[in-house]
Order: structure tokens, then C-alpha cells, then sequence
């Protein structure tokens, strides 16, 4: 024998798999030692039995089935791929489970077919350990849904808590304490943006956010920015410009809003001197947001990086602020929306952020030369009378002292059914706030519209909730004479919230008298 024939015969022997020929009734004809070992036969008791020797009982029927359509139609194929649950039968009367290859090949007129075994009890193994990581990691993305569910509303509640003690001691003549409080107060809006970015992108990358398309107005959206985030922009020595466009986009209005926040608020954070600037510009086939600012910018090898998670550009020696999610949100949210996000530095310093937004989602666009400015609602000494609903004692406590601090005269209740007795003495003008979760039979929404009905008044109402995106989808934004809040509440907005709908309120009295 030549050494090309001694080396075949070794490698059919000692195949690192099980190898067997059987003819075309079913009948081994050759097995090799690998396949002896495997289910312990001697090759000699096997050459001349049927293959059904090598299965369990329960399967020896419907193996007889098979291999006589598979003569019908040879194939070289995986067993596998047709035939479930394979299993060889060892000699001791025990299973494993078995992947087999199939090859047929003829000796003149006869059928042969051969078999490859291997033992698939480690790989069996292995996919089911990976099937129950798989499903344990599903347990935990589940158990991180229901936690996030409720650390919006609790986890918000001592900040909540804390932000209006701070904003009420604030109003204590004691001017030695000033500089404690507004540092304290710093520190309080850093924890907010922090709990606030942990839960917004907890919550994307669980996928737990569908974005519900309706028609957004865009000079609206921009002009909420302004009101946001001009106060912040004095207080650093900035200028905001922001530009508007007479624009209506086919997007979620929330999570549109979200993205550009995110934007607006990232320039300003990053920005020392100079300004932030925000303007619309309309191209063939996409509508450009742009927000300028004059910071630090970002170094070219750094720009790949920063939609990163908790990545943040070296701001040179300059404090470390937040955690780096502000453009990772940015970035689930663009994806979620369908729009793109590009960074880059701008000429002559600072950087660029450029959101694309593509023309099948825009209806009407008309440019406004000059940014329309919304003056806040002039103090008045009629201030309304507050009807305050909050279970949390805490937070309920700290309202109340922060809004007489205020100069207002507040009733409180600490549930639903507190607030009833408080209801029958409720005037139109004054303004209900309440938390939105009450107890499980009642919601704030709940309250406020029976309130209504009762009075037959559009009472004014301000909800307060931990979780805002939620809410507003569940009970949309077109409640009148009703604004909603999230937690932990920035104070100024609450006060321009309270005057803003007790104007109205007054309003519309004077109407219904003069009619």
C-alpha cells in the first residue's frame, strides 16, 4: 500500500468524528474506531445491523420514514436542519444528543450513504447557558423598566424636596447665607441633570420610547428654549440668540424638544464667554438646525467620540461637569426620530451642532428675520390663592413654605380625599397644584377634571410629575388652562406657571362679567 493510501485508511479509522456507511436499506456497512469508541460497539457487532441500533426506541420509527424519502432524493446535508432533536444510542442503553452529516455517493447502481456523528453534548451545553443568560438578561432589562417606572417619581421626590427648601430660605433676609444657598442650589441643579440624563438614557437604550409622529410647531419649540435657558445664559455672562422659523415638523414633539435641550444646554455648559446662538436654515432636501456657541470646542481627534457614553472632551484644566450624556441622549434620540446629529468645530473657535432634518418630515417652512421675544407675565399684587395636593409629607411641607415664602396664601391636602373638603371652597381664580401620583384609585389629572365638571370652570391646574414624557403621552398636551411640570419642579417655572394661568383665569372672569 502507498503512503497516500495508508494515510486514508488511518483517517477513516480515527476520524476526529464518528464515521459510517450505511447501504440503501439502512444496513452499516463500515464504521470506524472513533464511532466504536463513541457508542461503545465493537466495529464487528455493527457491520451488517441496521442503523436503527445506533437510536433510541422512540425514534427508530420515524428514523425508517425518513430514510427511505431521503433515498428517494439523496443530498449531502446537515440532519439537523430538517429533523429536530437528534439522539445517539450508546451501547449501555444511554443518550446524548447527536449532529450528523449526510453524504451519499454511488458503487455502480448501489446507494451509500455516509454518515459523520459528533456528540453534541457540549455545544448543547453551551447554547443552553446561553440561552438562560440571554433570558436572565431579559429578567433584568425587565426588572430595570419597572425600577426606572418607579424612580422617576420616587427618586425625584427628596431633590423635589430639597429645591424648594432651598428656593424658600433663599427669600430669608440673611444676606450672610446667600452665597451658602446659591451654591447649594448649584448643587442641586447638578443633581437634577444627573438623575434626569441617567433615567432619559436608561430608558432609550431600553428601548421603553416609541416616538408618536404629530405636527410640531418649530418657532414654538425654539421659543420655549429661549424662556428655559435664558436666565442661565445671564447668570454665565452669555448671549442667547435664538432665531426662529415659521416651521411645523411631523415628529414627538417631547423627545424633539429633548434633543435640542440637550443641544442648547451642552453649548451653554461649555461656554465661558460669548454666546450660544440657535438658527434655521432650509436646504433641498433637509431643514439644518444649528447652535453655535463660543466655547472650548472639541479637538478633531476627539469628534469621533463624543455621542460615546459618559466620554467628555478635556476641557484644559476647567472643572469636570456632568457625566458625558447629554450627546449620547442626542444621539438616541436623532436615531429614534430619523434625523441626523453632526459635530464640528466652527471657524474661529468654539463648535457647531447641526441637526438634519430631512424634508419629508417638514410641511411649511417660512423664515423669521427677527427673533420674537415673549415678555414674562407682569407681577401683579392680586396674586391667586393655592390649592396644594401632595401625598409626600416632605415635599408637601416644602411647597407650601417655598410658595407663602412666594407671597401666597396656600390651602394643602396630603390626598385626594383631604382635597375634596378644600374643593367645595375653591374660587375660579385660584390655581390647583397637585402631584400627579395620589393614590391608586386617583390621579391629579383625575382631580382637576372632576373639579371641573363639578364647578363647571375651567379651574387652573398645574400638574407635577417625576416622569413627564410619559404622562404627556398618556394624556396629551391640549388640556386647557393646565400646564405640566416635571420634578423636581424648577421654582421659576412653577411661579411663571401659577401667574401666567391666574391671568388667564382673571381674564376670563372679566369676560363672563361684561357678557
Amino acid at each position: 500500500m502507498d503512503e497516500l493510501g495508508e494515510i486514508t485508511q488511518h483517517l477513516l479509522r480515527f476520524s476526529p468524528d464518528a464515521l459510517l456507511v450505511v447501504d440503501g436499506e439502512g444496513r452499516i456497512r463500515f464504521a470506524n474506531e472513533t464511532l466504536t469508541q463513541l457508542f461503545g460497539y465493537a466495529a464487528a457487532n455493527l457491520v451488517g445491523q441496521r442503523m436503527d441500533i445506533l437510536l433510541p426506541e422512540r425514534l427508530r420509527g420515524s428514523h425508517h420514514h425518513h430514510f427511505s424519502s431521503y433515498a428517494l432524493n439523496p443530498l449531502a446535508r446537515e440532519m439537523g436542519a430538517r429533523i429536530t432533536d437528534l439522539f445517539g444510542r450508546r451501547a449501555d442503553g444511554s443518550e446524548f444528543p447527536a449532529g450528523i452529516r449526510l453524504a451519499p455517493f454511488r458503487i455502480g447502481s448501489q446507494l451509500f450513504v455516509a454518515a459523520a456523528i459528533r456528540d453534541m453534548t457540549e455545544r448543547r451545553r453551551i447554547n443552553e447557558a446561553l440561552i438562560a443568560a440571554r433570558e436572565e438578561a431579559d429578567r433584568a432589562n425587565r426588572a430595570k423598566s419597572r425600577f426606572l417606572a418607579t424612580a422617576s417619581h420616587d427618586l425625584r421626590q427628596p431633590l423635589q424636596t430639597i429645591r424648594l427648601l432651598n428656593a424658600a430660605m433663599m427669600k430669608v433676609p440673611r444676606p450672610e447665607l446667600r452665597d451658602i444657598l446659591q451654591q447649594q442650589a448649584q448643587a442641586i441643579d447638578s443633581m437634577i441633570r444627573l438623575l434626569n440624563s441617567l433615567l432619559d438614557i436608561s430608558r432609550l437604550e431600553a428601548g421603553a420610547i416609541t416616538p408618536e409622529l404629530v405636527p410640531v410647531d418649530l418657532e414654538e419649540i425654539l421659543e420655549e428654549l429661549r424662556a428655559e435657558f435664558q436666565t442661565l445664559a445671564q447668570t454665565r455672562g452669555l448671549e442667547l440668540h435664538i432665531v426662529p422659523v415659521k416651521a411645523v415638523v411631523q415628529t414627538d414633539r417631547i423627545l424633539f424638544h429633548q434633543l435640542l435641550q440637550n443641544l442648547v444646554g451642552n453649548a451653554l455648559k461649555y461656554t465661558d464667554r460669548g454666546q450660544v446662538s440657535v438658527n434655521c436654515s432650509l436646504g433641498k432636501d433637509t431643514l439644518t438646525v444649528n447652535v453655535d456657541d463660543t466655547g472650548i470646542g472639541i479637538p478633531a481627534d476627539k469628534l469621533d467620540r463624543i455621542f460615546d457614553e459618559y466620554y467628555q472632551v478635556d476641557t484644559h484644566g476647567t472643572k469636570r461637569m456632568g457625566v458625558g450624556l447629554g450627546l449620547a441622549i442626542v444621539r438616541e434620540v436623532a436615531q429614534l426620530l430619523k434625523f441626523s446629529v453632526a459635530i464640528a468645530a466652527r471657524p474661529g473657535g468654539g463648535t457647531r451642532a447641526t441637526v438634519s432634518i430631512p424634508r419629508q418630515f417638514l410641511t411649511t417652512v417660512v423664515p423669521v428675520l427677527e427673533p420674537t421675544i415673549v415678555a414674562a407675565p407682569a407681577e401683579t399684587e392680586n396674586r391667586p390663592r393655592i390649592v396644594l395636593v401632595e401625598d409626600n409629607d416632605a415635599v408637601r411641607v416644602a411647597t407650601e413654605l417655598f410658595l407663602k415664602f412666594e407671597g401666597f396664601e396656600v390651602m394643602s391636602a396630603g390626598s385626594s380625599e383631604d382635597a375634596e373638603r378644600l374643593f367645595s371652597s375653591v374660587r375660579p381664580t385660584d390655581v390647583v397644584i397637585t402631584d400627579y401620583h395620589l393614590d391608586a384609585d386617583n390621579t391629579g389629572l383625575d382631580l382637576i377634571r372632576d373639579l371641573r365638571r363639578r364647578q363647571g370652570v375651567e379651574i387652573p391646574g398645574i400638574i407635577l410629575t417625576g416622569d413627564l414624557p410619559s404622562l404627556l403621552r398618556r394624556s396629551g398636551t391640549t388640556l386647557p388652562a393646565c400646564r405640566f411640570l416635571p420634578k423636581p419642579v424648577d421654582t421659576q417655572a412653577l411661579i411663571h406657571a401659577i401667574n401666567d394661568l391666574s391671568a388667564k383665569a382673571r381674564e376670563a372672569q372679566a369676560a363672563t362679567a361684561r357678557g
